[in-house]
């Protein structure tokens, strides 16, 4: 399906369901997001969290990818009963529009109403406020223990 509205690309962009020979590419696109705006997680975390993402595209229902005109992933989300699980773009095309349709894909296709975000990545913080998620709640510690803090947000400007 293309998408309008994603500035700075030649050619159609689509979302669509990301296939297992794209896992691979997923994960790049994870740990290079990762690496552009999680600053606070350490290589030895990376090592951890590394497997734990590549074996969650596996696990999670709803799994779609953001791709150029050359069919090149550039972006995905992820969903579960209404949870954004990840949401995650190439750091070459931060700024564009690729995780806001992403986002409004998932919110309207998946019923997204709720998503929980480092706190120490402002940058994602701001991004879910400015498009109508407002903190619901805090947890000191992130799902796998580690001490960063998770903010819990929910929709609600719908």
């Amino acid at each position: 399906m293309g998408v309008d509205g994603f500035v700075g690309l030649t050619g159609p962009v689509e979302i669509s369901e990301i296939r297992p020979e794209e896992y691979d590419r997923a994960a790049e696109l994870w740990e290079a997001s990762v690496r552009a705006t999680h600053l606070f997680v350490t290589e030895a975390d990376l090592d951890v969290f590394r497997p734990l993402v590549r074996g969650a595209f596996e696990e999670i229902p709803q799994l779609i990818g953001l791709r150029d005109g050359r069919c090149r992933l550039m972006g995905f989300a992820g969903a579960a009963d209404g949870n954004l699980e990840m949401l995650f773009v190439d750091p070459e095309s931060f700024g564009r529009g690729g995780g806001r349709l992403l986002l409004e894909h998932s919110i309207r296709t998946f019923g997204v109403r709720s998503v929980d975000v480092n706190e120490q990545n402002v940058g994602a913080v701001g991004f879910y406020l400015h498009h109508g998620f407002e903190v619901t709640g805090r947890s000191a510690h992130d799902t796998t223990g580690k001490p960063y803090p998770l903010l819990h947000l929910t929709l609600t400007n719908t």
